[in-house]
């Protein structure tokens, strides 16, 4: 289990990294859309579309980031009040309700995808399909981090909560 829990890791330290990529690049793009626009009287068409499709690549991969990490919003009040086996459970069927909403990310995101296949994006010349892979990609992740969890919690091992410092690999 250790060794899974390594190569989580990397894919989420990965998946962080392509966020903070992103994030700066859709900063440069707007930056230069707001200079060219405004100071040389011209516009970039581009940088707008493909700033949206980035900010929905580091939304999604941060999000699935933050199932594995524990930083996605939890009510746990409940946890406080029953014993430690039970609270194991209850997180438990939370993960399992995000594995389900992963699949469904992945399935509704699938589908978009597919209806947008066929059109061609003006501005970027790609197909419209490109706009919804971030959801796909951030679903499997849901998944893949979220069954993580489980086993986790299955093995023995600390599986991080909201408000935890650092997750053990």
């Amino acid at each position: 289990m250790r060794k899974v829990a390594r190569t989580t890791s990397v894919m989420a330290q990965t998946a962080l990294w392509v966020s903070g990529a992103g994030l700066v690049l859709m900063t440069v793009l707007i930056a230069c859309q707001v200079f060219w626009r405004y100071v040389l009287n011209d516009s970039i068409s581009w940088t707008e579309p493909g700033s949206v499709m980035i900010m929905g690549w580091f939304i999604f991969l941060g999000a699935a980031v933050g199932i594995r990490e524990g930083y996605h919003l939890s009510f746990d009040i409940m946890l406080h009040l029953v014993p430690e086996h039970v609270k194991l459970w209850m997180q438990s069927i939370s993960d399992l309700v995000v594995i389900a909403f992963g699949g469904g990310m992945i399935v509704y995101g699938t589908q978009l995808a597919v209806n947008a296949a066929p059109n061609v994006l003006p501005s970027l010349g790609i197909s419209g399909a490109f706009d919804f892979m971030p959801i796909v990609a951030g679903g499997v992740l849901i998944i893949l981090f979220s069954i993580e969890r489980i086993a986790r919690r299955l093995a023995g091992m600390p599986t991080a909560l909201f408000g935890d410092t650092e997750l053990e690999d």
